[in-house]
């Protein structure tokens, strides 16, 4: 199965997509860990995606898809994969098309803004050893001190306010007119967000009718 995961930042979608890679036996694909891979190997795209993060500036379109294509050449990709974090525009999602890379599903959790902006705000992790914490849904037993090491609980810049609010615009802007452009080619599978990880999963599967 060829999958897409949309979704807004903090909609569930990595612990969606790690669920799914376990119980279908294919890979998740990070675009933003295949670019970090491929400029750690120092391939000739990944030299070239480097040149514009070094300079500050987003990597091309085709830079992305280009490093996505390779991955998706790899023998664990060969039964499907989950791919998250691209598309995120329309431009890259037709230049998938050019590319010959199609889906089977295109999963989009809908989640409120006020539930995310709750969810984010809430959410720590230990600057020493980097375990995840939430003040309202797993807390860690001393307020602000990790469980695991004691290391001291802070909060991402990603994860202020100011920041979530910002990055909720860029996703209204940007992506979400992606769920129309799947819907048009028969595949989008709207997911709306249940109170638990559990039972989102369970009408994932239902989407997916496994």
């Amino acid at each position: 199965m060829k999958l897409i995961m949309l979704g807004a930042p903090g909609a569930g979608k990595g612990t969606q997509a790690a669920i799914l890679s376990e119980r279908l036996g294919i890979p998740t694909v990070s675009t933003g860990n295949i670019l970090r891979s491929a400029v750690k190997e120092g391939t000739p795209v990944g030299l070239e995606a480097k040149r514009y993060m070094d300079a500050g500036q987003l990597v091309p379109d085709d830079i992305i898809i280009d490093i996505v294509a390779q991955r998706l050449t790899q023998p664990d990709c060969a039964k499907g994969f989950i791919l998250d974090g691209v598309p995120r525009t329309i431009a890259q999602a037709e230049a998938l098309e050019r590319a010959g890379i199609l889906f089977d599903n295109v999963l989009s959790l809908e989640i409120s803004d006020q539930e995310i902006e709750q969810r984010m705000e809430g959410r720590r992790f230990c600057h020493r050893c980097g375990a995840s914490y939430h003040v309202h849904n797993a807390p860690s037993q001393v307020p602000g001190v990790c469980d695991k090491c004691g290391g001291k609980l802070e909060q991402r810049d990603d994860d202020k306010p100011e920041t979530v609010k910002h990055r909720l615009k860029v996703y209204h802007v940007q992506t979400e007119p992606l769920k129309e452009f799947y819907d048009k080619r028969g595949i989008l599978r709207p997911v709306q967000n249940q109170p638990s990880i559990e039972a989102t999963t369970q009408v994932v599967l239902d989407a997916l009718k496994l």
